[in-house]
């Protein structure tokens, strides 16, 4: 645990990213923190996430740190962690600090803050998302194992598929948001950024669970007890794939044990992930609502599709209209005044800092809700259980529905253009579901023009476990790659792994049983070969998709070849190794312990 925290504030020292974090702990007592962790371990005591660093949104409290909400004129000393903080920190995790936003968590492009915008993961010119962008992207660059965000349009979700990470949006309510600066405090969620699904998962259920001073906090129901009699037909997908099917001729009963929104097969639970028996209908957009997407967007989310069909589930297009209908009502109906209600006061007493330490586009967006009436509210709400009705009626014959995460991966500058519109359009298929009630879950799918390109699988509340396990099916085929040179992070050549479907699983060491040279090569490259006299050198793990992971190989020069390579935890990964012929006159730079710094001691020279 200390090495894994020394390593965290080294990387967050030497990145080239200053705006991701507002505030950072002191490092001595993060270490001091781990130590104890290290020392209940070794003792018998079982810690989930030991031995795992996280962020924390800054307008989640963790105490020690003030809460800004991304104003310094807004900052507080909050007396106690939130909920989902003191939770992590019980299950061994370690917080590093507190991460930048979209100001007052009111926006899609993590460019909104006066402590600076934040780039994207993969490119210095393209947005990184928001309103959670400094977690998203401190989990990309693997600088943390996880990071906790807030979603109500899609902040937790965007910034992950821009990133090439997983979000998760929990049930609204199943982490409580006790100690979470509101934006709209009836849908308001606490969220989880990790690299790695399971990761992510794990950490939303040892968060959930209702902590007796959140209102809005609920638990997953317990199961309903269906029973089924004499004559009852079961929905074509609902029907048992393993004892036959029960059709209205049927003339045994059984009694079969579901959660509310799912279906009869649901709850056939394997190890892991959960796993269900039967055909998983899985909705998606008809084709005209597919529409706008960025280029190379749509043909992608095909291949997505394509994929999920291969593992057996059924696609079935629908239309989505009364999703997308509610979806506006966020931002452009009344609920747009629950923002007032929760900072609307603090802008009012500050209005000279609007243009400074006050965002002007949020301060507008927040503003305008002092024009809404109790009578829209009302007519609001009406409109919204309308198409909360009809949203209900898609769910009942598919088990969730599959859309891009967002419609387009804008640059910096075309966000400062025009800020309300470029985000308006980044919300297109993440508004709709805290109104509605919906749970999300957001993957990476590959990469499209350099970028990363993620998807999302929505369902009714609580259907959170279905939608992991169907997201699991994504990327099945995936190999990981451990790379020390010119394909790390940044470097000259990272592009071609994003380009080839890649996305960052995290920093690695490996075993001490290799030695690093540089090689006199254009871009400057290391090469790495194995020695048991040698020592551990650093590098990153990358995911990449089978295809991609062979078309990348095609592609390699000489004299880098692809092996096994141990690692310092044990286990083994493919990964770059060079031929020894190329090593005569080379430079050997293993005391430095990496690439990275030996290009540092380069600079230092």
């Amino acid at each position: 645990m200390v090495t894994r925290v020394a390593t965290a504030f080294r990387s967050i020292t030497e990145s080239a990213h200053p705006a991701i974090w507002i505030a950072l702990r002191p490092e001595t007592e993060a270490l001091a923190e781990a130590q104890e962790i290290d020392r209940r371990v070794a003792a018998g005591a079982h810690l989930p996430l030991a031995g795992l660093v996280a962020a924390v949104k800054d307008n989640i409290d963790v105490a020690g740190l003030p809460t800004t909400a991304g104003a310094r004129s807004y900052a507080y000393e909050p007396a106690a962690d939130a909920t989902a903080v003191a939770r992590l920190r019980a299950a061994g995790a370690v917080v590093i600090g507190k991460t930048n936003l979209d100001q007052f968590a009111t926006g899609l492009v993590g460019t909104r803050s006066p402590f600076g915008a934040v780039p994207n993961a993969f490119s210095a010119q393209h947005i990184s998302g928001g309103s959670s962008s400094g977690s998203a992207v401190s989990v990309a660059l693997g600088q943390v194992d996880f990071a906790l965000g807030t979603d109500t349009a899609g902040s937790g979700r965007v910034p992950a598929a821009l990133n090439g990470i997983v979000g998760v949006k929990p049930t609204r309510g199943l982490i409580p948001a006790t100690g979470v600066v509101p934006a709209c405090r009836s849908l308001d969620c606490v969220t989880v950024f990790a690299r790695r699904l399971d990761l992510a998962r794990l950490v939303a259920e040892l968060l959930s669970g209702p902590d007796e001073q959140d209102p809005l906090a609920r638990a997953t129901p317990p199961p309903v007890i269906r029973q089924s009699f004499p004559g009852d037909t079961l929905p074509d997908h609902e029907r048992s794939s393993g004892g036959g099917e029960r059709g209205s001729g049927d003339t045994s009963s059984v009694i079969m044990q579901t959660f509310p929104g799912e279906s009869l097969h649901d709850h056939e639970q394997g190890g892991g992930l959960p796993r269900w028996a039967g055909v998983l209908r899985v909705a998606v957009p008809t084709a005209e609502h597919l529409e706008g997407l960025a280029e190379g967007w749509a043909q992608r989310f095909a291949v997505v599709v394509d994929e999920l069909r291969r593992t057996g589930a059924q696609i079935v297009e629908v239309d989505i209209a009364p999703l997308l209908e509610a979806a506006t009502l966020l931002y452009g109906g009344a609920f747009v005044a629950e923002r007032t209600a929760a900072v609307g006061d603090h802008l009012a007493a500050h209005a000279d800092l609007i243009g400074a330490d006050l965002d002007p586009t949020v301060a507008g967006i927040i503003n305008a809700g002092r024009d809404i009436t109790a009578v829209q509210v009302f007519h609001d709400l009406e409109k919204l259980d309308r198409l909360g009705q009809a949203g209900r009626r898609l769910f009942e014959n598919v088990d969730a529905l599959l859309t891009p995460t967002t419609t387009w991966h804008p640059t910096l500058e075309e966000v400062a253009a025009d800020p309300v519109g470029a985000n308006s359009r980044m919300g297109r298929f993440t508004n709709f579901a805290n109104l509605l009630d919906l749970a999300s879950l957001a993957v990476p799918a590959g990469a499209v023009n350099g970028l990363p390109f993620g998807v999302m699988f929505s369902g009714p509340a609580f259907s959170d476990q279905r939608l992991a396990q169907l997201a699991s099916r994504i990327g099945a085929d995936d190999i990981d790659l451990l790379v020390v040179g010119a394909h790390l992070s940044g470097q000259p050549l990272n592009g071609d792994l994003v380009r080839a479907g890649g996305s960052l699983v995290g920093p690695v060491t490996t075993a001490s049983s290799y030695r690093l040279y540089a090689l006199s090569t254009t871009p400057p490259k290391p090469g790495l070969v194995r020695d048991i006299s040698g020592k551990s050198v650093i590098g990153e793990v990358w995911r990449l998709p089978a295809a991609g992971f062979g078309a990348f190989v095609a592609a390699l020069p000489r004299p880098m070849v692809i092996g096994k390579v141990d690692l310092d935890d044990g286990t083994q990964v493919s990964g770059f190794l060079c031929e020894p012929a190329a090593l005569e006159g080379a430079t050997e730079i293993t005391p430095h312990g990496g690439w990275l710094s030996y290009l540092n001691a380069l600079k230092g020279h």
